[in-house]
């Protein structure tokens, strides 16, 4: 059973839900609290034991290679103002792991997505992580997964109960439940049911670790929801020909692509934040005195 070394970070969606603040700057750069969304991303990543970030790029993603590369210049800067603590974020930074990106030329979806992926990942299983999903876990999400993939040696997605009026809006999973705590064997997948054809109301999040089997089967997949090649069909396909499994992470989710959910990302984060949380906290009170009065 191969170790899981690798990730792939879908990051060529166009951002259209933060227009106009999208139109010069990637969605994956835009900060909660004092981070782009995306560092917190490759943090979870490299908590987990990940190795090598593979980025699926677009044209107006450099921001994100040029977050996470070496900028002599700005460093040189720093380092003549003795900015100590600075530099040495920065330089964290840089060398927080191996990062590859791959073009993708076209908006041709999730799944095409993670196919441009293929010659770089090659024959091992590897992680999926999406760009605007964030998860607050003590222990890191990808982590969770990885051990339970320690255990089964099959591909695993994530997975959290939404309310079955918002079931239309994720790809969903039907299963069974087995031995190992909060997993369950996928019987079935849909993308975005409509209404009453599914009982289910766990949704797939984010997070995925799949065998590489899911190449060939994204290749010979055809477009389906919104004309786009879907990964859920894909998965749908994997899960027949091999088991497959969903696990209900520990942790919180924050869909970070959606408005309401960066918000509540951003005061997640900030009221946990080290040196800003106990002043943050103190001026939410103050705010929610002045909306009471």
């Amino acid at each position: 059973m191969k170790a899981i070394r690798k990730a792939v970070i879908p990051v060529a969606g166009l951002g259209t839900r933060f227009l106009p603040a999208t139109k010069a700057i990637p969605k994956e750069m835009l900060t909660i609290v004092d981070r782009p969304t995306i560092q917190y991303i490759v943090e979870e990543a490299v908590a987990s034991g990940i190795e090598e970030i593979i980025l699926i790029t677009s044209v107006g993603k450099s921001a994100i290679e040029n977050h996470f590369d070496y900028d002599f210049q700005l460093d040189t800067i720093l380092k003549a103002r003795n900015k100590v603590q600075m530099r040495e974020e920065l330089t964290n930074i840089s060398n927080l792991i191996d990062i590859v990106s791959v073009r993708q030329k076209e908006p041709l979806g999730l799944g095409h997505a993670i196919w441009m992926a293929r010659n770089v990942v090659g024959d091992e299983p590897f992680m999926v992580l999406l760009g605007d999903d964030l998860v607050m876990s003590k222990v890191p999400c990808c982590k969770q997964m990885i051990d339970l993939y320690n255990k089964v040696g099959e591909s695993i997605v994530a997975v959290q109960h939404v309310p079955m009026d918002e079931t239309h809006q994720y790809g969903i999973i039907e299963g069974v439940p087995v031995d190992q705590e909060c997993t369950y064997k996928v019987t079935r997948m849909i993308e975005k049911p409509a209404p009453g054809t599914s009982h289910s109301d766990m949704a797939i999040i984010g997070r995925y670790l799949l065998m590489p089997d899911i190449f060939e089967l994204l290749e010979k997949t055809t477009p389906g929801y919104g004309g786009e090649i879907q990964l859920t069909d894909a998965l749908q396909a994997l899960s027949i020909k091999r088991d497959m499994y969903a696990y209900e992470f520990s942790g919180k989710r924050y869909d970070a692509g959606d408005k309401l959910g960066y918000l509540k990302a951003i005061v997640d984060f900030a009221v946990r934040h080290n040196t800003l949380g106990p002043s943050f906290r103190q001026y939410l009170k103050t705010v929610c005195a002045e909306s009471d009065s």
